[in-house]
């Protein structure tokens, strides 16, 4: 899916304004607006909802967005270490070299959602839904993905490395363009994926394992 980048190729961005009003409120409604090199420490903002807006620079530190909403959002460029994204809702969103560490976003919904360039260390994505997401050339470490329900995933030019797959759905999964596939658990909940012959051998022992088979 094509993706801009950068903020004048929006087809809202003549309509954004910037917003540096403080921090973000419960419940809030923040439609047609920018944040740009916002840095928040802490705080909670759940419900919160973002429509036709663009987030670039924004940095957050264990801030709380628990059942938030992103529909159509640009984001570029953000640092977000040990946010919770608890049952958030993405319908419609790019993320842009970005850096996530630590974010909790189990039971979320995301649905045409691209990732790019982007590195994210311990995601916990338990029981979330994925529908039309692509993370391309990302770097994904520790990736929790256990209970989750995948539908045309794609990860082409990115290093998968420690993934807890545990109990994972997959439909349309394909798994062929990632340039490193590490799995550290639940291989055999990959049926209805795709690899290539290369991933295959290299996933062997995974399969082995959760197969019982011991190879001598």
């Amino acid at each position: 899916m094509p993706v801009a980048q950068s903020l004048e190729e929006l087809p809202y961005a003549a309509y954004l304004q910037r917003h540096d009003e403080g921090p973000l409120e419960h419940d809030g409604n923040y439609t047609e607006v920018h944040l740009d090199g916002v840095e928040l420490d802490g705080g909670e903002a759940t419900n919160v909802k973002f429509i036709e807006s663009a987030l670039t620079g924004v940095a957050l530190a264990d801030v709380g967005l628990e059942r938030a909403r992103f529909s159509d959002v640009w984001l570029s460029r953000n640092r977000w270490l040990g946010v919770r994204l608890v049952e958030t809702e993405w319908l419609d969103v790019s993320m842009l070299d970005s850096s996530l560490a630590g974010v909790q976003a189990y039971g979320s919904r995301l649905r045409r959602v691209v990732f790019q360039r982007c590195k994210i260390d311990t995601l916990n994505l338990r029981g979330a839904a994925l529908f039309d997401v692509v993370f391309e050339d990302c770097e994904l470490n520790e990736l929790d993905c256990a209970g989750a329900s995948l539908s045309n995933v794609t990860f082409p030019g990115t290093a998968i490395r420690n993934a807890r797959l545990s109990q994972i759905k997959c439909k349309n999964v394909d798994l062929r363009g990632a340039r490193e596939l590490d799995v550290a658990d639940g291989a055999e909940s990959l049926r209805g994926a795709i690899v290539d012959e290369r991933q295959l051998i290299e996933l062997a022992p995974a399969f082995a394992s959760a197969l019982g088979i011991v190879v001598k």
